[in-house]
């Protein structure tokens, strides 16, 4: 019951996120902000200075290293294959540095834990809504942030 009511709390909020940048999309002060922190496998949302959702992330595993820095989105695909790793999918992928994205992934019990090549996971219903976020925001208003 209580995971139902925090879903079903996380989607309103998310409505209400889309339905009020829609309304005042023009408006300067909207500002989306992906914190992605390597040592606590964790991205945090924060919408106009107010963190919205906090979500687990893989990042990059041994050998593999996810770049550090502030980032603008660079391009978007709801569906992509990785050219790189055997054409692995990558759902919702938020490209911010060359090959690097953030997008879904169907090893949802490895989230929390670095398990990728450097890309940053998120669970496919958080990748969903991070890509609708950025799409209602824009690329000029989206800074991915990834921090030790």
């Amino acid at each position: 019951m209580r995971t139902t009511k925090l879903i079903n709390v996380a989607a309103a909020t998310l409505t209400g996120i889309l339905l009020f940048a829609g309304a005042n999309s023009a408006h300067a002060a909207n500002q989306l902000v992906a914190r992605v922190s390597l040592s606590t496998q964790r991205m945090e949302v924060i919408v106009d200075g107010q963190k919205a959702f906090e979500w687990k992330v893989s990042t990059g595993r041994k050998g593999y290293r996810t770049p550090t820095g502030s980032y603008k989105p660079t391009r978007m695909h709801t569906m992509w294959r990785s050219r790189k790793y055997d054409n692995a999918p990558m759902p919702h992928s938020v490209f911010f540095n060359g090959g690097y994205a953030v997008h879904a992934t169907d090893a949802v019990k490895r989230l929390g834990t670095p398990a990728s090549h450097g890309c940053v996971r998120l669970h496919p219903d958080n990748a969903s809504d991070f890509y609708k976020l950025v799409q209602t925001y824009g690329a000029g208003n989206t800074r991915i942030l990834i921090v030790q």
